[in-house]
């Protein structure tokens, strides 16, 4: 009771912010991506915006097929480059974009997150099909092993 009562609340800001946004989920992408240009314009923050090419959902001919992975990176650079524009046209300044491959919730929290440097990461979470590889099925993968705070949102 006396740590709160010398206690004083102190402004956040925020200098980086990712988003993990998922190439076959838009639904849970959506509302997060929302919140992440919100709050990177807000404090005028880096806006990292990442997607993971989940190796998982190919087959193992697919995997080894050297066009058919170049076209699935392909598409989720697109993707990105399509969600900078959106950032970008709502007014947030400062972006970088990434493509990571493998498993979307291992990925971001043992590659992205120590890359960035974020000071928030914010994922969407899927609200039905759990089950599946994807970031908002890994929402919770990341809040629980990341160093970073992370916001979920639905």
């Amino acid at each position: 009771m006396d740590e709160l009562k010398d206690y004083n609340v102190k402004k956040i800001e925020y200098d980086r912010i990712l988003i993990c946004v998922d190439s076959d989920d838009f639904v849970s992408s959506k509302n997060a991506f929302n919140y992440a240009c919100s709050l990177a314009k807000h404090y005028n923050a880096k806006l990292g915006i990442v997607s993971v090419l989940e190796t998982g959902d190919l087959n193992i001919f697919q995997s080894l097929d050297k066009d058919t992975l170049a076209e699935r990176r392909d598409e989720i650079k697109g993707l990105l480059e399509a969600y900078g524009e959106k950032a970008k046209t709502y007014g947030v300044q400062d972006l970088h974009l990434m493509v990571t491959e493998g498993n979307p919730g291992h990925v971001i929290v043992e590659q992205v997150i120590p890359k960035f440097q974020p000071d928030l990461v914010i994922v969407g979470v899927e609200e039905k099909n759990r089950n599946r590889n994807t970031i908002g099925s890994q929402a919770a993968r990341i809040v629980n092993d990341s160093k970073v705070s992370v916001s979920v949102i639905r």
